[in-house]
């Protein structure tokens, strides 16, 4: 049974052990801070796996743990801003999809490490804006994150200062980060099923660590994580 099951996942009883733990993880980050996850995801999970495969486990982990997380926010989300990042989301993922099939996975490991490098020094250094971007400013934002997402699956970082630099407080933009997301990442699956970049394997090897977690979870902390969080 297990050697049917890791056969179908194509992955080995430790590399399973492996994505598990770091799924787990990077849902307590997502509950705690409504962010962050995608890039732990991406990072960790790609020291196992090709980029190419791991893209699309985070895209459907984050739509997961974004419709997990939005009744609790529901009433902050700031639809506007939302809808301009659809915009631009739905032009930029089709090129970072392009993006992933082209390149090596060394490439993408590399563009990988420079998006991090460059989202921690900017949040490091306090960057900031006076006001909040106009529609064309706020389009473009999001077509930044459709290609980083369809790429890479880290849409997150343009989005994160978009909202975190703007004077509009940290709750409408906690909340509003966790609705794009949610959009976002559905997109970007959407788009990556019809490339026929979701087979089996990928499937089941999201589905069951998903799973696992919210059979052995205790249901008391991942109320207490989403409490905190909001």
């Amino acid at each position: 049974m297990l050697i049917e099951l890791l056969n179908i996942l194509d992955l080995s009883l430790p590399e399973l052990g492996y994505v598990a733990l770091c799924v787990l993880l990077g849902a307590i980050i997502k509950g705690y801070s409504g962010f962050g996850a995608s890039i732990f995801w991406m990072v960790s999970v790609s020291l196992a796996l090709p980029p190419i495969q791991v893209v699309p486990m985070v895209l459907m982990f984050e739509v997961i743990s974004s419709f997990y997380l939005l009744p609790g926010i529901w009433k902050d989300i700031q639809w506007k801003s939302i809808s301009n990042l659809m915009i631009g989301t739905c032009i930029g993922t089709p090129v970072g999809i392009y993006a992933l099939t082209s390149l090596s996975n060394g490439t993408i490991r590399l563009a990988l490490a420079a998006v991090v490098l460059t989202t921690a020094m900017l949040l490091l250094r306090g960057f900031t804006l006076e006001k909040v971007p106009n529609k064309p400013a706020t389009v473009g934002v999001g077509m930044l994150a459709g290609v980083l997402n369809g790429s890479m699956s880290i849409g997150g970082p343009p989005v994160v200062l978009f909202y975190f630099s703007a004077p509009i407080g940290i709750a409408v933009s906690r909340a509003s980060i966790i609705a794009y997301f949610f959009g976002l990442d559905a997109v970007g699956t959407a788009m990556l099923s019809s490339q026929g970049l979701i087979n089996e394997a990928v499937f089941w090897r999201t589905l069951l660590p998903v799973s696992y977690i919210q059979l052995t979870l205790p249901t008391t902390m991942i109320v207490e994580i989403v409490v905190v969080a909001a």
